[in-house]
């Protein structure tokens, strides 16, 4: 996992396309122009081709993208640009460690980077959400972005899969390693930049979907000054003292293992209203997202589950372990807690950032994350930098609006609205609408539109 500071494999060759196209917006003329130039700093290896399409519509089926990391990101009717050519580079940075098996390269710290012909003069940068990879977010965010002329970069955070865990010498390393590989990739990726269209990036903005936005929230604590702002949709929330997901998965797991009953729940956190999806986070959810973080920050608790892997087939990973039932984490001990102080977030963000939450999000709970979030920052009088949107009828994963299409709404439109409100937040000064709860329309367009304004309460 050491981070130097300096898909299956498909057997298709890399082909440079020598289409003309007009001059980009900022930089070299014509398609994929200066594309020889682009070496990313730092990378133990990288390749880069000219793609007549950087988006999904356009990559499906390659390998340059991988559209089954992607599953349940999004509803199934979400609408999406293409039709964007471009460079891409992939690669990865020196790593010990070998869970990414994209591209056959068995390699972490694996990372994509996409440069549009028309470029904006922007960057966007990523995180994969939960433990998936680089890839994982290109319909969710690179599509979109990309279209708007944005470069894009994405990394797989340096370790990933149920096992990721594992990575490092010491409690909190592979969580500590997601941090660092995206500060890495954000130098990394500006310099490219530069390469490509003569100049460096005249705006960064780094975003990401829960552990992508608990990197957002992180990055623009800790290392304001390499971006302009940022969007954080339903980031994870670690403190040392809690809340953080020790403190509120160990309810759900008891009461999927019969010995807590639905009041625990509440008590952690969770919104009464989202008891209909309970049964599917009991199965996909709440058994290995406990155990595997509780494993990464507090090892010594149940040295038999996870042990030495989560499990090699998906009922074993999904399965909880008996002892979290149990588990509390204000009495472990302090060693636990300074594990987690050292990527614990202080909410003291540099630069301007609007957070989204859905308000049945049942893997982390609103009442236990962003709402915590929120007054973290307000705390340390940076509430000016943010805005904070509840959405209603939203939940973690958008892939679940088409089960309950009645009862739920999807956040990306949301989420593509406040990308926009951010920009001209930072760009030309708009304040985006103060923070709110954005309602549920009766009808419309839920997948393909959202209002900040309009149908919404004021929190």
């Amino acid at each position: 996992m050491r981070v130097s500071r300096g898909v299956p494999l498909f057997a298709a060759a890399l082909m440079v396309l020598t289409v003309p196209g007009s001059a980009s917006a900022d930089g070299g003329a014509g398609h994929c122009a200066r594309q020889e130039r682009a070496t990313v700093p730092g990378a133990a290896h990288q390749q880069s081709a000219c793609l007549a399409d950087l988006t999904t519509s356009g990559l499906a089926g390659t390998p340059y993208t991988d559209m089954a990391d992607q599953a349940g990101l999004t509803a199934k009717g979400t609408r999406n640009p293409s039709g964007v050519p471009g460079v891409q580079i992939d690669g990865y940075f020196p790593d010990s460690s070998h869970f990414n098996s994209t591209h056959g390269w068995q390699h972490d710290a694996q990372f994509v980077i996409r440069l549009p012909d028309h470029w904006n003069g922007g960057l966007v940068v990523t995180g994969a959400p939960g433990t998936r990879k680089q890839y994982a977010t290109d319909t969710a965010i690179s599509d979109q972005v990309l279209a708007r002329g944005y470069a894009y970069a994405a990394t797989d955070k340096g370790n990933n899969g149920a096992d990721f865990y594992r990575d490092g010498k010491r409690p909190g390393d592979a969580v500590a390693e997601w941090n660092a590989r995206t500060t890495q990739l954000t130098r990394a990726a500006r310099k490219v930049v530069a390469q490509r269209y003569g100049h460096a990036p005249r705006r960064t903005y780094m975003t990401g979907i829960s552990n992508g936005g608990y990197l957002t929230r992180w990055q623009l604590e800790n290392h304001p000054e390499l971006y302009d702002g940022g969007v954080d949709w339903e980031g994870a929330l670690w403190t040392a003292h809690g809340p953080n997901l020790l403190t509120s998965l160990p309810a759900a797991v008891a009461r999927t293992l019969g010995s807590a009953d639905d009041g625990a729940l509440y008590d952690a956190g969770f919104a009464h209203g989202s008891e209909f999806l309970w049964p599917y986070h009991e199965k996909a959810y709440w058994g290995v997202t406990q155990k595997i973080y509780r494993a990464e920050f507090d090892p010594s608790y149940d040295v038999d589950c996870p042990g030495v892997s989560a499990g090699s087939s998906a009922e074993q990973i999904l399965a909880p372990c008996a002892s979290d039932a149990a588990y509390d984490y204000a009495a472990r001990p302090a060693s636990v807690h300074r594990a987690v102080a050292r990527v614990a977030l202080s909410g003291r963000i540099g630069k301007p950032m609007i957070t989204l939450h859905g308000d049945l999000d049942a893997l982390l709970p609103e009442a236990a994350d962003s709402d915590v979030y929120a007054r973290m920052i307000d705390e340390q009088g940076r509430g000016r930098l943010h805005r904070y949107y509840v959405i209603e009828g939203g939940t973690h994963v958008d892939g679940l609006y088409d089960t309950y299409p009645d009862r739920l709404r999807p956040i990306l439109p949301c989420y593509r609205s406040a990308f926009d409100a951010l920009t001209a937040w930072v760009e030309r000064g708009v304040r985006p609408p103060a923070d709110r709860t954005v309602g549920r329309p009766a009808g419309g367009d839920v997948v393909g539109s959202c209002a900040l304004e309009g149908d919404a309460r004021r929190r």
